[in-house]
């Protein structure tokens, strides 16, 4: 059956009542059509495209269809263009051939006489015209521009944002009748030039600086918008036209960026726009947003900075929870531009932490990080911890790195440290990274003040609760390098001291490898902390020939490891007064910070008496606009600290403690990396070591005298990329002795509240040049982290260090790729040739 109208064609699918049927009826349709098609029939040539677009609309093969919509459009019928025109838009797109054979018919209805076949050809345009096609119609597009017709000169700004965005090298063409437009006085006509023009801008800084001259224009327009009394045609809820000011707002924001004198021009109307928009509705709302971020992106006086972000503290107040996201997404931006107008909603920042939108409670996370300070250290971290307590466990593992490094970093003492870090391994003890416990551990090495009371909570938290991985892992060594003072002193329980023996020790330590939660990292540990045990004084003989029967008993252990571990420390016990000088408390540990910061080593001791300082007992006074200091930025020393630890190799697997080595430099340690092992391309980074010992149980070499320590090298960091929130510095480092050899290592952290994902670095060098990597940390670059990258070129003598870079990575949502050539590392890097 032959269907002769579209009508009729959609009734018959309709009544299909399977889709065997349906197909079957679109096939025979489409068969019909075709035999339409080859006889020529120019009388049903219209009903057929129409049913061959709605076969096109179900899914169907319509391509068979396009020449016959060419012709349609050659039609002086405007119903044949029209539906001509709208088959090209659906069947056609930019790449395919046909699309030249379009250009002719374009150009002519261009010229039409009647405006609605112009706006047909326009709008056409604007949908699929290619780059070739662009650079073909420019000319048109340009002349429509300045149409007397405001149909017609709206849908040619529109084509003309094409144009610039398929050959962004003509952008320059359309900047007089751009400007021209911006005095348009029909809000349509205005809407779609400010498209135009923010586009040209974002293309070519020429024509942004250009366009400065037009601030003026548009803070005029903008006032004319908010003064304007109530205008049926273009009211939203009581407020004229919010499209265009949210266009207008975001032009402004490209104008004022660097340009104090644009800025100035344009604080009156965002002030008078900030005051006078009603914020009971989302449409006022939409249009405050944007103000927001114009005044905190142009160069705005500090009194508009802070009244922008009190309208994001009020967005926090507001039921809507895609308005709050939005408030504290653009807080953690703005954040480190002035951080006391963000401190001011410190309270309600804290409260979101208890909204019931996951979304939400990881953005205000994110954001309370960022507004720790040394003057509310203790509130917030207090707030953090009662968080950590009901949080998803999703969120545990950042939230425990966070307070760590917040309480290594701004800690007013070390008591206060250690009782945070405690609080964290009892609340989320299987949610603690590895350097956050081995830093721990060297605080606790280099304080022998709270040893004991530090030995004592342990001991209590463990016998409490033996589910916590790094709360077993951490009282497990502490134990077993400072157990004798518990037994001389015995354990400080609030006010009171109770006195426990080596057996109860002893006891403890061995009930964990007994217990379901010891897992193959923690049975080392135990047996590691038992043998220590037996080599101290206050060790009873039978509590020694309990260790060595518990020993002996490992020693055909299935899992290598342990087996290694209890062979070796049973053959320990049959050495004498030797054993005791290699099971001997290990010597502090290299003083080395987690993050760039202060190192809590460094800090006071603070109360060693009582309870009165307890974590969460503290009494402190409320201090919401306290003054807030940045903390300085990281030394060279830190810096060094820091490359030491990522480079220094310690061995994972040590048996037992080996003899004291002489203390080396960052560069010997980074030298000796790639001198005596092989190098692997990079590619997917090293997972996370969840089986090796934390680098603070495995015997660091004692730090040398002070007196004999050589003069610490600083190392210069040189950037190479700032864009998007990611930055990424290389510091390069070289030895007199190996002239020709840099070792570069690439850091990567962001800057923004959202974390950089699938993160690829590639590098190459000049064909003279030789280059190495390692494989990166981590590929996701979370905010407030340091992910790294080693690099080693090997260059002839005197000559410079020039690489070329490809960086890859998603953020936001939006993919981005770039290539750099850097060049930034000083003459002289690769040595002087003799």
């Amino acid at each position: 059956m032959v269907y002769h109208n579209l009508k009729a064609l959609i009734k018959g699918i309709r009544s299909c009542k399977t889709v065997a049927d349906e197909r079957a009826l679109i096939q025979q349709e489409s068969a019909a059509i075709r035999a339409s098609f080859r006889e020529e029939d120019s009388f049903q040539r219209h009903n057929n495209i129409a049913k061959l677009l709605y076969i096109h609309m179900l899914g169907s093969p319509a391509h068979f269809g396009q020449i016959e919509c060419l012709k349609l459009v050659a039609s002086p019928r405007f119903s044949d263009k029209r539906l001509g025109y709208l088959g090209i838009m659906l069947l056609l797109d930019e790449n395919q051939e046909v699309l030249t054979l379009v250009t002719n018919s374009l150009k002519n209805d261009m010229n039409h006489s009647n405006m609605y076949a112009v706006g047909l050809a326009l709008c056409t345009f604007a949908n699929i015209a290619s780059e070739e096609m662009s650079r073909d119609l420019a000319n048109e597009i340009e002349k429509l521009l300045g149409s007397s017709n405001t149909y017609i000169r709206k849908k040619a700004a529109l084509c003309a944002l094409r144009v610039v965005k398929k050959v962004p090298d003509i952008a320059d063409h359309f900047n007089s009748k751009a400007k021209n437009l911006l005095t348009d006085r029909n809000h349509g006509v205005l809407l779609t030039a400010i498209t135009l023009v923010t586009e040209m801008c974002q293309i070519a800084p020429a024509i942004l600086e250009e366009f400065r001259s037009a601030v003026p224009l548009l803070v005029r327009n903008l006032k004319s918008l908010v003064t304007t009394g109530y205008s049926p045609e273009h009211d939203v809820s009581g407020i004229t036209d919010p499209f265009l000011q949210v266009k207008i707002l975001r032009l402004l924001r490209l104008l004022g960026k660097g340009d104090a004198q644009a800025s100035e021009t344009m604080n009156d109307i965002l002030a008078q726009v900030a005051t006078n928009t009603d914020s009971s509705k989302n449409v006022g709302n939409s249009i405050l947003y944007e103000t927001v971020l114009t005044v905190l992106e142009i160069e705005a006086d500090t009194g508009l900075r802070v009244m922008a972000i009190n309208i994001l503290g009020k967005f926090l107040s507001n039921k809507d929870n895609n308005i709050r996201y939005v408030a504290l997404n653009t807080l953690n931006k703005v954040v480190t531009m002035d951080t006391n107008a963000v401190q001011r909603h410190r309270n309600i920042i804290l409260d979101c932490l208890r909204d019931g939108d996951i979304s939400i409670r990881r953005r205000a996370l994110e954001l309370s990080y960022a507004l720790i300070n040394e003057q509310n250290v203790r509130i917030l971290i207090r707030e953090l911890l009662a968080f950590l307590e009901v949080a998803d466990d999703e969120f545990k593992l950042g939230l425990t790195t966070q307070i760590c490094l917040a309480a290594e970093r701004f800690a007013p003492n070390k008591r206060w440290h250690i009782d945070t870090v405690l609080r964290v391994l009892k609340l989320a003890g299987n949610f603690v990274r590895e350097e956050i416990l081995s830093a721990f551990i060297r605080l606790v090495a280099h304080t022998p003040e709270l040893q004991p009371y530090t030995a004592s909570k342990l001991y209590l938290a463990l016998k409490s609760d033996i589910s916590q991985e790094s709360l077993t892992l951490a009282a497990t060594w502490i134990l077993g390098e400072y157990g004798e003072i518990l037994v001389q002193g015995g354990v400080v329980d609030e006010d009171n001291t109770i006195p426990i023996t080596d057996k109860d020790i002893v006891d403890l330590v061995l009930s964990i490898l007994d217990s379901p939660y010891a897992n193959y990292l923690i049975r080392q540990f135990v047996l590691t902390a038992v043998t220590k045990v037996a080599a101290r004084s206050t060790t009873s003989v039978p509590e020694q020939d309990r260790i060595a029967e518990v020993l002996a008993r490992y020693t055909s252990s299935p899992e290598l490891e342990l087996q290694q571990r209890a062979v070796e420390f049973a053959s320990l016990f049959t050495l004498g007064d030797t054993r005791i000088g290699v099971l001997e408390q290990m010597p502090p540990p290299e003083l080395k910070t987690t993050v760039m910061g202060v190192v809590s080593e460094n800090k006071p001791v603070g109360s060693t008496q009582g309870a009165q300082a307890d974590l969460l007992g503290d009494d402190i006074a409320a201090t919401p606009h306290a003054a807030v200091h940045n903390p300085p930025a990281a030394s060279a020393q830190s810096n060094q600290d820091l490359l030491a630890e990522i480079f220094g190799g310690l061995s994972t697997t040590a048996a037992s403690p080996p003899p004291a080595a002489p203390q080396r430099s960052a560069v010997d340690n980074i030298m000796g990396l790639f001198d005596n092992a092989s190098i692997s391309s990079p590619g997917l980074p090293t997972p996370y070591p969840t089986a090796a010992p934390p680098a603070a149980y495995q015997a660091p070499a004692p730090a040398a005298p002070p007196s004999a320590a050589p003069p610490q090298q600083k190392f210069t960091a040189y950037p190479a990329y700032d864009k998007n929130d990611l930055r990424i510095t290389l510091t390069p480092q070289t030895a007199a002795t190996k002239p020709g050899v840099v070792m570069i290592l690439a850091r990567f952290q962001v800057s923004g509240g959202v974390a950089a994902t699938g993160l690829s670095f590639q590098a190459a060098v000049p064909k003279s040049q030789q280059l190495q990597m390692l494989p990166m940390s981590n590929p996701t670059i979370a905010p407030g982290a340091v992910e790294t990258q080693q690099m080693r070129v090997v260059a002839p003598v005197g000559s410079n260090v020039r690489l070329r870079l490809r960086i890859a990575y998603s953020i936001a949502g939006q993919n981005v790729q770039e290539q750099i050539d850097f060049a930034g590392f000083p003459p002289g890097l690769t040595g002087t040739p003799s």
